[in-house]
């Protein structure tokens, strides 16, 4: 079904808007790096495949970080995967350090910054030592506005420091060179709760930011109504509400509501039927020793192995042996 959207803009600018030309990129080098394996069943169903994977969101898994940020599309793709992958280990209530998230990111994308990560945990700790533990929910909602929103953030912090300095106001900056390229952001100086700056002028400045930048920015309405009942605010105390704020959250549209973190049927019912052929086969192993129909689930068990699950299991010993039942500062809605 067409989108109004669609209808009332032009073409180009529409594929523009959509990033269609960067898919159809891709899908024309891989089409070239795997022609003789697609040559067997066609150059159609490659791009019918390829473009399927594009709307479920699929299509970012174990690819380069370059492409998994090439697109706000991308991005919230990869943040759809990595909470669906990953939530269990929220729902158990494990504690995971910063390093071991990164770990974790980079079971989806190999070569995944360890900066990002990094940077993500500091909106958690407000600036703290990024070795402390996380709760899943903290991080998660921390890394979504760190990575979706990367760029803007890089200005937000030149801003921030400018308004402290005492320089123009008005003085935007707004990122040209490549998300890819993430430079190692300095970090205000938040030491004091009653240092920051004016609410009002700093959203004067933010506002200005969204209407200039090209990057993807959060709502400036929903920015402005977060700051409404604040006087001054420091720039971690910026990102820990904008991580907080439920409205921002369903304005990108990643991730559920925070109370629906750790419902997902679909998914639910995968790791159902999973968990029945592991029963299944466990049942059927020891008591078949011979039989064709008896042998053929065996086929399927390498399909089973969950890629977390080692990372997970060790996570808990390690916790159970340091005694440590901590959970982060959850002063959350």
């Amino acid at each position: 079904m067409l989108s109004p959207e669609r209808l009332s803009l032009p073409g180009l600018d529409y594929l523009a808007q959509r990033h269609v030309l960067t898919y159809m990129e891709d899908a024309v080098s891989q089409l070239l790096e795997n022609r003789e394996d697609i040559s067997q069943y066609g150059i159609a169903r490659f791009f019918t495949e390829y473009f399927n994977s594009v709307r479920q969101g699929t299509h970012i898994l174990f690819r380069e970080f370059s492409f998994v940020q090439a697109t706000p599309h991308n991005r919230a793709s990869f943040l759809r995967t990595f909470w669906r992958c990953f939530r269990t280990v929220g729902k158990n209530g494990d504690l995971l350090t910063a390093q071991e998230y990164h770990c974790l990111l980079q079971l989806l994308c190999p070569d995944f910054p360890v900066e990002l990560t990094q940077k993500a945990a500091r909106i958690v700790l407000m600036d703290d030592a990024v070795d402390c533990l996380m709760s899943f929910s903290d991080f998660l909602f921390a890394f979504q506005i760190q990575f979706y929103y990367s760029e803007f953030l890089e200005s937000v912090a030149a801003i921030y420091q400018d308004l402290l300095a005492g320089k123009n106001p008005n003085t935007v900056i707004v990122p040209t060179s490549s998300s890819g390229q993430h430079r190692q952001r300095q970090p205000p100086n938040d030491c004091s709760p009653l240092e920051g700056v004016e609410a009002s002028l700093f959203y004067q400045c933010l506002e200005s930011l969204c209407d200039r930048s090209k990057y993807s920015c959060p709502p400036s309405a929903l920015v402005k109504e977060m700051l409404s009942s604040a006087q001054r605010l420091t720039f971690y105390g910026f990102l820990m509400a904008l991580a907080k704020d439920q409205g921002i959250n369903r304005a990108l549209g990643a991730l559920p509501d925070k109370g629906d973190l750790f419902v997902d049927p679909a998914m639910d019912q995968e790791l159902e039927k999973l968990v029945a052929q592991v029963s299944g086969l466990s049942i059927s192993g020891p008591t078949s020793s011979s039989g064709d129909a008896a042998n053929l689930p065996v086929r399927h068990s390498p399909r089973i192995n969950s890629p977390w699950k080692p990372l997970h299991h060790r996570r808990k010993m390690d916790t159970e042996s340091e005694g440590s039942n901590e959970e982060t500062d959850s002063s959350e809605n």
